[in-house]
């Protein structure tokens, strides 16, 4: 295989790198010094930004007027949004308006594709199901009634539900096939219950009470669960990245600076092992995302399906996000933990985002279930 990125996909991350450049991660109150959500809405200028930028259109053919870019690109451009901690739902949209191309109805791509390229339409996802550990497709039921289906069900810490025109969620049918559903939250049968994230982020619990909707705004293609689980997955992965590759450089530039005993603290041996081992991490990290964003990309074959990739990436993700966080507060001293310097900030997110993934040890499981069924031949 081949990671060298295309001309396009450099473009993408440069333009991104342009639109964050102006994006300050302490722009909102500390999550450590502030008892409810950071802000009620998301960074909508930043937004606007994006969308000018034709950032938000990466992903979307350019027949709905995108870029017609695939999810590396989105993952190249997650990635740099992480370094700043960047508040808006650009894995949520990207991840949705990736789904929605390959699998709703030409009626309904028409429709919100376009508006998902200029910013008009905001798309969040449910992906963490009713406890955040069972399978999110088993959280809501959906059933017909005529041309109509029905939902009902839970799903918990949906990111920027409040301040999002819709919200694509999975649920399962009678015969335990998945489906999703785009439900605007404003829906009769729709309640927003509030929560707040680990990173002080405003999310919420979806409950749905016989939630009637149209055939047209429910996806009954049995892969489009799947497709979007996995965009999402990876997308997760590419924040981490950014994120544990801005706080490695944190650490660098402070250690390089902070003296002891008339020397930088970073040429002691024991602070060298500890960066040197965090740079191994995130080396690991970056191969075995875009292993997993190249698998989903090009539907190669390989000796185990794509979710064996996405698993790898996922170990790697959530226990090197931890651990490059960690040593960066280890390696700061009190000072790392300063509500005037950003870098507790970048922990609560890392904190955030290895919730996201769900533990290591659960996707070796799931890992050690696709080897012994598919054995090397």
């Amino acid at each position: 295989m081949d990671f060298t990125f295309t001309e396009e996909q450099q473009a993408a991350v440069e333009a991104a790198k342009a639109v964050f450049s102006g994006v300050a991660p302490d722009s909102v109150p500390s999550p450590a010094l502030t008892p409810g959500a950071v802000a009620d809405d998301f960074d909508r200028p930043l937004w606007r930004k994006l969308a000018h930028a034709d950032l938000l259109g990466l992903p979307i053919a350019p027949e709905y007027g995108g870029s017609g870019l695939d999810p590396i690109a989105l993952c190249l451009v997650l990635r740099e949004s992480a370094k700043v901690l960047a508040r808006v739902p650009l894995l949520e949209s990207g991840a949705a308006a990736l789904t929605l191309q390959k699998h709703a109805t030409d009626s309904l791509r028409a429709d919100v594709l376009p508006q998902i390229a200029t910013g008009d339409l905001v798309i969040t996802t449910a992906a963490a199901g009713r406890t955040g550990h069972d399978p999110a497709e088993l959280a809501a039921t959906a059933r017909q009634d005529g041309a109509d289906w029905l939902l009902d069900g839970t799903h918990t810490t949906v990111p920027w539900a409040h301040t999002s025109d819709r919200i694509l969620l999975p649920a399962h049918t009678p015969d335990g096939h998945a489906v999703l559903a785009l439900v605007p939250p404003t829906h009769p049968g729709v309640t927003l219950a509030p929560q707040i994230s680990t990173n002080g982020e405003r999310h919420a619990e979806i409950r749905l009470d016989s939630v009637r909707l149209g055939s047209r705004e429910t996806i009954t293609d049995p892969a489009a669960w799947e497709t979007l689980r996995n965009l999402l997955t990876t997308g997760t992965c590419a924040l981490a990245l950014g994120l544990g590759e801005r706080v490695l450089a944190m650490t660098s530039d402070y250690t390089g600076k902070r003296e002891q005993f008339g020397f930088p603290v970073a040429t002691f041996q024991a602070v060298a092992v500890q960066t040197a081992d965090r740079f191994i991490d995130l080396r690991a990290m970056e191969a075995t995302l875009w292993q997993a964003a190249w698998r989903i990309t090009t539907d190669a074959a390989g000796p185990l399906p794509p979710a064996g990739d996405i698993a790898i990436a996922k170990i790697w993700a959530a226990e090197g996000v931890r651990r490059v966080v960690q040593t960066a507060q280890h390696l700061h001293g009190g000072f790392g933990a300063d509500t005037d310097y950003p870098l507790h900030r970048y922990h609560a997110w890392a904190k955030q985002l290895e919730l996201s993934l769900g533990p290591a040890a659960a996707h070796e499981e799931a890992l050690g279930e696709l080897l012994a069924a598919h054995p090397p031949g």
